[in-house]
């Protein structure tokens, strides 16, 4: 990488970062583009080589946070699976990437909030294939991936993948924030029941 991809890179990354500390103090909408290109010390001028306005930022911040947990997540993974030496079902790893991620998420209940009150199906869709700096993935490949090392075979994973962050997202919010209707790890057995019966339900058993 040149010098002036790696500057362009560090100022898109302080733009994220200095947009993620004013957004889920003040809001995205009480947050200025301008207040956004001061605290990251470029020139509005600088922001606007980046971004469209501050929603496209936001979706991107989506992206950018989403994508960081998932690499981490399969990267744990990736380790256990290499230091065990033993095969995983498909089940056993969603279930070990999502309790990855609630446990992170429990961790940084700013990054849960903000996530889960811009989020929606196509930003989250989005986030699963955008890669544009090279901490970050394309999870939707990484989840493919592990379907086709199945021998058994699974109808509409993509509705699958849907209903299952669906269910967590919902679940996390509810149970991390505000302890509803029970803390998150009292949850957690019902949750990858519940996770382990919505992948039951796409298995292609003919």
């Amino acid at each position: 990488m040149g010098k002036a991809e790696a500057k362009k890179i560090h100022k898109l990354n302080t733009i994220l970062d200095s947009a993620f500390e004013l957004f889920t103090k003040q809001g995205v909408e009480k947050t200025s583009i301008s207040e956004i290109s001061e605290k990251a010390g470029v020139a509005k001028g600088t922001f606007y080589l980046y971004f469209r306005d501050k929603h496209e930022l936001r979706d991107r911040l989506i992206y950018h946070q989403s994508s960081k947990l998932f690499k981490e997540a399969a990267a744990a993974l990736d380790n256990v699976v290499a230091c065990s030496g033993v095969k995983m079902k498909f089940d056993d790893k969603m279930i070990f990437i999502i309790d990855y991620l609630i446990n992170q998420l429990s961790q940084n209940p700013l990054l849960l909030s903000f996530i889960s009150k811009n989020l929606s199906w196509g930003v989250f869709k989005k986030a699963l294939t955008s890669k544009t700096t090279d901490d970050e993935i394309d999870f939707k490949q990484i989840y493919y991936k592990m379907l086709t090392e199945e021998d058994t075979k699974f109808n509409e994973p993509e509705i699958m993948l849907f209903m299952i962050i669906e269910l967590v997202g919902s679940t996390c919010y509810s149970a991390v924030l505000y302890n509803e209707p029970a803390g998150i790890e009292e949850l957690k057995p019902y949750l990858f029941n519940t996770i382990r019966a919505i992948i039951r339900e796409h298995e292609i058993t003919e």
